[in-house]
């Protein structure tokens, strides 16, 4: 029985014209451009939360130089690491600002220092004729974060 109704269906389909349109549909397919402007809305979206959790990054405000060392102003606690390598003391601050450099006067002899932008952050060097030794303590000030850098010359 099942054949006998799709040789109808064959029949009846031959005899008749086709109904669809030979053109190509005119009207605008709304549903691709529906789906992208809904993808596009929410991925920005995300962008903006994301760019609102994300922290601002700590920035260097000042440098002052002290009788044995330096201080550096900041507009919150950073991140320090410090090592001494070859005499020299390096320290790595998870801040941004400027490269500066300078010189300070460590028991009478020249001390130079220098700031220098990097990938992770700032670095900052101290270099002096007879090695050197460090020490580094943080406090909050009036809403500032004030690192003191202390320098003494190795034994």
């Amino acid at each position: 029985m099942k054949q006998n109704h799709v040789k109808h269906a064959r029949l009846r389909l031959e005899g008749v014209e086709d109904s669809t349109l030979a053109e190509p549909d005119p009207r605008p397919k709304l549903f691709p451009r529906f789906l992208a402007s809904i993808a596009l809305f929410f991925f920005l979206v995300g962008m903006m939360i994301g760019r609102l959790q994300d922290p601002a990054p700590v920035m260097l405000d000042d440098i002052q130089i002290t009788a044995d060392g330096m201080q550096l102003l900041f507009d919150s606690e950073p991140k320090v690491t410090a090592e001494h390598v070859d005499g020299a003391l390096v320290m790595r601050i998870d801040a941004e600002g400027s490269s500066r450099q300078g010189q300070l006067q460590l028991d009478g002899r020249n001390v130079n220092w220098r700031v220098l932008r990097s990938k992770g952050g700032l670095l900052v060097n101290f270099v002096a004729a007879r090695p050197l030794r460090g020490q580094w303590h943080g406090a909050a000030e009036g809403g500032r974060w004030r690192l003191v850098i202390s320098l003494g010359a190795e034994d």
